[in-house]
Parts: structure tokens; C-alpha cells; sequence
């Protein structure tokens, strides 16, 4: 099937540039460039060998090897192989779970620093929030 840019963009950002399948950086002006830094395809998670369909919720960046390895079988499958336990987020999910994890970290830091006092809430929510900020999401 061809692509038009558009569609491409959207398919290389739902994994923010990386492998869904190994995490790999891969790079956009490399699509379908055997050999070159960052080469990938866009795979299809469900096979159209067996059903799958170009529909854009069936397809995914992937790096070369990893397509080429996967044929068939689930993207379950190999990530399983490759210890991946799902495709990379996306630009915006990351930016969404970072909030999320900031938040939440302010949040618990300040009731547990609140039990020993005013200056202990200022400090857990501030070292609360820096834990979340560490603890998000890359990839």
C-alpha cells in the first residue's frame, strides 16, 4: 500500500519514533532504507496474511529486523522474545503520564510530609513531585 506523508507521520509518532516491537530510535527519512541508521517499515500488528487490515490502528513503526523477524506471529510474541512488555508511548502520552506521575507525586509526598508537620508537607511534596519527574515514562 502507499502512503502519503500524512499518514506516515502518524504512524511513525504513535511510538514517538522508536520500534514497537525493541524500542530501536528510528528515523523518519530512513523509511524502507535497508541498512541505513534507523531503517524501518510500517508493520502491520495484525498480519494481513491473516486478517489484518492497512487500517491505521493496525499499523505501527517498525525497524527492519524486527518486521522481517515477526511474519506472522503477534506483536505479543516477539516483544515477549525481545523482553518488551508493550510499544513505546506516544510524544504526547509520555507528556500526559509525566503530569500524571507529578501530580501524584506532590500529592503523596505532601500526606506523608504533613504527618511531621508544615515543613515536612513543603518537603515531601517537593521531593514527591521531583520522584514522579524521575519516574516517568521515556519511551
Amino acid at each position: 500500500m502507499k502512503f502519503s506523508e500524512q499518514q506516515l507521520r502518524k504512524i511513525f509518532e504513535k511510538t514517538d519514533g522508536y520500534c514497537h516491537l525493541c524500542h530501536k530510535k528510528l528515523a523518519f527519512k530512513n523509511r524502507g532504507k535497508h541498512r541505513e541508521k534507523g531503517a524501518w517499515h510500517v508493520e502491520h500488528t495484525k498480519a494481513k496474511a491473516i486478517g489484518g487490515t492497512d487500517h491505521l490502528n493496525n499499523l505501527m513503526a517498525s525497524c527492519i529486523s524486527c518486521n522481517l523477524e515477526k511474519g506472522v506471529w503477534s506483536a505479543k510474541v516477539i516483544r515477549y522474545k525481545k523482553a518488551v512488555a508493550r510499544a513505546p508511548y506516544s510524544k504526547k502520552m509520555k507528556e500526559y503520564l509525566k503530569k500524571q506521575n507529578i501530580t501524584a507525586g506532590y500529592i503523596l509526598g505532601g500526606v506523608l510530609g504533613s504527618t511531621i508537620g508544615p515543613v515536612g508537607m513543603i518537603l515531601g511534596s517537593t521531593f514527591g513531585g521531583l520522584i514522579g519527574r524521575v519516574n516517568s515514562p521515556n519511551k
